[in-house]
């Protein structure tokens, strides 16, 4: 009795840190909005980091909801996550229409929500409310929350192997890897506290790739800033940029502001996309 008084005080604690720092990575992806509202575009911008964080904070409400015990943690942080992207992704919409090719990314991204938000978040609720009852459903959402949170914590190999590639830190902002970092451990002592193991075993990677970044950016700070371009032999050079501005830079940074977005409390992470811009 003690023991399960001292894990759930122990689960608050954490809760609530963790709802304190998830609720600051949702916003920070604000400074790029600010630059589209300033320049009323989109530029190169990829919605994608935005309308997969609002499928993955939807679907673990949908499995805190099913979970109703010690999930008021849970249904708060990602009921919020569920505004700010949806904010995001209308704000988008909104300036993605300067161009051709924005137009083209405002039908991509409506397409994307669609297909995320209705189409595969309705297949699951559908199919598991009326195939499974009971613990079983929880678990089967569990563990599509878990598996779905290991394909996300993939994606900073992407930006790891760019750093490698460049010697630059530029890419990858020591204080975004740490608070993201602590991130991770926190809903990881979260879920474990609670023996809630499909939240608490995707933020092993979490925080195992945050380490990784901060050691990169370690050996690699002292490191000239260099852009990747392919030669004609597929193999990469290393070109300085004094120009921290620059798109492709930009673009990067974007992308790692969108993306650890992931969703949060199982699925928040240090997770990159591919630091490129959306040719559709």
């Amino acid at each position: 009795m003690a023991a399960n008084i001292h894990d759930q005080s122990f689960s608050i604690v954490f809760g609530f840190l963790g709802n304190i720092l998830s609720f600051f990575v949702y916003l920070a992806p604000l400074p790029t909005f600010y630059r589209i509202f300033k320049k009323k575009s989109t530029e190169g911008f990829q919605s994608i980091p935005y309308s997969v964080a609002l499928f993955s904070a939807m679907l673990l409400l949908y499995y805190a909801f099913l979970k109703q015990h010690d999930a008021v943690m849970l249904i708060t942080i990602n009921s919020i996550g569920s505004c700010i992207e949806s904010i995001y992704l209308i704000f988008y919409l909104i300036y993605a229409t300067k161009t051709a090719r924005q137009f083209a990314l405002q039908i991509y991204t409506t397409k994307l929500v669609i297909f995320f938000n209705i189409v595969a978040l309705g297949l699951i609720i559908l199919v598991t409310l009326v195939s499974f009852k009971g613990h079983l459903r929880v678990s089967i959402v569990g563990w599509i929350c878990a598996i779905f949170s290991v394909c996300v914590f993939a994606a900073p190999l992407s930006i790891i192997r760019l750093v490698i590639k460049t010697k630059s830190v530029e890419y990858m902002p020591f204080p975004l890897s740490f608070f993201l970092t602590l991130c991770a451990i926190t809903w990881f002592f979260y879920g474990f506290s609670l023996r809630d193991f499909y939240i608490a075993t995707p933020n092993i990677l979490g925080f195992s790739f945050g380490i990784t970044q901060m050691i990169l950016y370690l050996v690699y700070r002292g490191e000239t800033k260099a852009l990747v371009l392919p030669d004609s032999n597929n193999k990469v050079q290393l070109e300085q940029f004094p120009n921290a501005n620059n798109v492709q830079q930009s673009t990067v940074n974007q992308n790692q502001e969108g993306a650890m977005n992931y969703g949060v409390a199982g699925m928040i992470s240090n997770s990159q996309v591919v630091p490129s811009e959306l040719n559709v």
